[in-house]
């Protein structure tokens, strides 16, 4: 007779189930003591692309490696990015350096950027460094649908007109 431990079993149907979904479960064994690694999960949707992050801190690291990721994600289907912060709660300045140079490559891309659900300490760092001003942000997501759906139809009439 096989004894399983129902926790272990559950446990491991559900990291099967996330990684299913996109969203990175680091193994224990696999993780390196500096190795910095993020839990993201992309939903994909018609024209765009949500990316939740499980994080309540974005570390530059953090913010390359998911600027990397969805760069690969974008060869398959380029697509606007909407970026869910609802769990951040610190940010680093060199990931809004970062932020920002990845949002002016979207738009060149003539695609969209727009981050929802921003708690006041992140709002705060992204007021000091002036990216509020520059980049679209929402309180939830279904205004940064609308905001992505917005600028695209406003694209596509101007590439009517041209």
């Amino acid at each position: 007779m096989v004894l399983t431990n129902p926790l272990v079993s559950d446990r491991m149907r559900t990291l099967t189930s996330l990684k299913q979904f996109g969203i990175f479960v680091p193994e224990k064994s696999s993780r390196q003591p500096n190795q910095t690694t993020m839990n993201v999960k992309i939903d994909t949707k018609e024209i765009f692309y949500v990316i939740s992050i499980a994080e309540e801190k974005l570390t530059a690291n953090m913010a390359e490696e998911l600027i990397k990721l969805v760069t690969e994600k974008q060869k398959e289907a380029n697509k606007s990015i909407i970026l869910d912060f609802t769990t951040l709660v610190e940010i680093e300045k060199e990931s809004i350096d970062l932020l920002l140079k990845w949002h002016e490559k979207i738009y060149q891309d003539k695609k969209s950027l727009v981050l929802f659900g921003l708690s006041n300490p992140i709002k705060e760092a992204l007021n000091e460094v002036g990216m509020l001003e520059i980049v679209n942000h929402t309180p939830t997501e279904s205004e940064a649908w609308d905001i992505v759906q917005m600028e695209e139809i406003v694209r596509e009439l101007d590439t009517d007109f041209e």
